[in-house]
């Protein structure tokens, strides 16, 4: 019987070892030149001679094999946003943190395995701020498993089960020429950025969003912008948040879901085929996409800039009416014009049934920022604002000849404002936003609890209100009373200790930790 059992045991690990698979994919990575929304041709930095770059496929244990041919005449580099590389630190991607940045003419090969995570991530430059030039794709990680949470949803490639929708921000100007207008004027002319929904103007073209007659719908949504946050809602449908950043939650109803820059979510769309708890005159045969920022003024078609997209229904003739069942409604807030439930990370729950975990060490940090003797104004850490050592920290941490010269942060450059761990430590981080704009915060190579809110203490915050850039039309006011009714605004502490979601991501609010 033992024997049996040991048979059956190695005969399990094989067919597992030999269901995984090695992915090939090759980017040659050129400049191309093209209008994406209609406000001119401008330079741009694609994958074989295209944009957008298409998504990566994956099935959780793959191997990702990703060949980088650099074409462009700096230097380039990879990150896969949201993938632990343990053990793989040095193919993380960051130039001149982990990496050197590979040259122009070379080739690098980032070769790992994806063994235990599933979900959505992406792919993107990590060097000059080379994503904002579009150099970003989509990254999904199909979890195999049979027994895996919401497998009937799984994103295996069904059309009538799932479908992916990334988001992007794009600029009429480079990146290097929009920060060069920070120079001795700050803040710099009002730009608003078009809308990509799957890699092309969401004025010009949406995607045809398939709802199944019979089936849940499992959608998957990507901000893969470099500093604007996207909105997706079916008005007058809840949704069903089931995934923050590749971690599983519990089924969550919102009415829509809001992205910072980087973060993911997976939610269910109920079926089509009863309509016996809705009103129709409600319930929209569209679905919403809305880019917006807080650092811009609001102007309507431009901050926020919305477009609608068609749902078309598959699997029987469907009225032109969204679907909902009996058992998840169309949403309460359309129907008695209630604030809309957003996702929230202290409200949404990890399915993993996992409490806050004990704390070996707290680290406190405070977000700023400066101007500097170039006339630039940057972003800090601790009045710290980052710049690269000489050669790649990484590095640094493998060469050191003796532990005290490892756990020495000066030897890594004081401007990478270094912080030493200890190995499987447990660490809880405090991020305090004492300024008057929310700030996206990502995490390389981990997943964090997130697990509390609140307002930052009186004596960090910023009192003065900031500049704001002229513009005619009074449309600066508006950004300049916004920032007065944060100053005057108090939040409550709010936390989730028992179930906590998990991501690699977060929206830290102004004025807020």
């Amino acid at each position: 019987m033992e024997l049996t059992a040991i048979v059956a045991l190695l005969l399990s690990m094989q067919c597992l070892r030999t269901q995984a698979a090695t992915v090939r994919v090759r980017w040659d990575v050129g400049y191309v030149y093209l209008d994406r929304d209609g406000r001119g041709v401008r330079r741009a930095i694609g994958v074989n001679g295209t944009l957008p770059v298409p998504p990566v496929y994956l099935n959780k244990g793959d191997r990702l094999e990703l060949q980088v041919n650099n074409t462009l005449d700096v230097p380039t580099s990879v990150h896969a946003h949201g993938v632990f590389q343990n053990g793989t630190a040095y193919l993380d991607g960051p130039s001149m943190v982990t990496q050197c940045g590979i040259p122009p003419a070379g080739v690098f090969t980032y070769s790992y395995e994806v063994a235990n995570q599933s979900g959505l991530f992406w792919l993107h430059g990590h060097t000059a701020h080379q994503n904002a030039a579009g150099l970003r794709a989509p990254l999904v990680v199909r979890d195999t498993d049979a027994q895996a949470p919401y497998r009937s949803q799984e994103m295996d490639g069904n059309d009538d089960d799932y479908q992916l929708l990334w988001f992007e921000d794009w600029y009429p100007r480079e990146f290097n020429a929009r920060a060069s207008l920070t120079i001795h004027h700050f803040p710099p002319p009002v730009t608003y950025p078009s809308a990509l929904v799957n890699g092309h103007n969401g004025a010009w073209q949406m995607p045809l969003l398939r709802v199944a007659h019979e089936k849940t719908r499992r959608i998957g949504l990507i901000n893969m912008s470099i500093t604007e946050s996207f909105r997706f809602s079916i008005p007058g449908l809840k949704l069903l948040a089931i995934e923050t950043d590749g971690y599983y939650t519990m089924p969550t109803p919102v009415d829509g879901v809001d992205l910072g820059p980087g973060q993911r979510y997976s939610v269910l769309i109920p079926p089509a085929n009863d309509t016996s708890a809705c009103d129709v005159q409600t319930v929209s045969p569209m679905y919403k996409v809305g880019l917006y920022a807080d650092f811009i003024p609001r102007r309507p078609g431009l901050n926020p800039r919305v477009h609608y997209g068609r749902i078309h229904y598959v699997g029987k003739r469907q009225p032109h009416v969204s679907a909902c069942t009996a058992n998840t409604t169309h949403s309460e807030s359309d129907k008695k014009k209630q604030p809309m439930a957003w996702t929230n990370d202290i409200r949404i729950q990890g399915l993993a049934n996992q409490r806050a975990l004990a704390v070996d060490r707290q680290i406190e940090v405070d977000l700023g920022g400066a101007e500097f003797t170039d006339h630039t104004v940057r972003d800090t850490i601790d009045g710290v604002t980052f710049a690269h050592a000489r050669i790649p920290t990484l590095y640094s941490v493998l060469t050191l000849p003796t532990d005290a010269m490892a756990r020495n942060t000066t030897l890594y450059g004081v401007q990478t404002h270094t912080v030493v761990l200890d190995h499987l430590q447990v660490i809880e981080l405090k991020i305090n936003n004492p300024n008057f704009l929310v700030h996206p915060m990502h995490l390389h190579g981990h997943r964090f609890q997130v697990v509390e809110y609140g307002p930052v203490e009186l004596s960090k915050r910023l009192t003065a209100l900031p500049p704001t850039a002229a513009e005619d039309g009074g449309a600066a006011e508006s950004l300049s009373a916004y920032y007065a009714h944060i100053l005057s605004t108090t939040v409550p502490v709010v936390g989730n200790y028992e179930r906590p979601t998990e991501r690699d991501t977060v929206m830290v609010p102004p004025m807020q930790y």
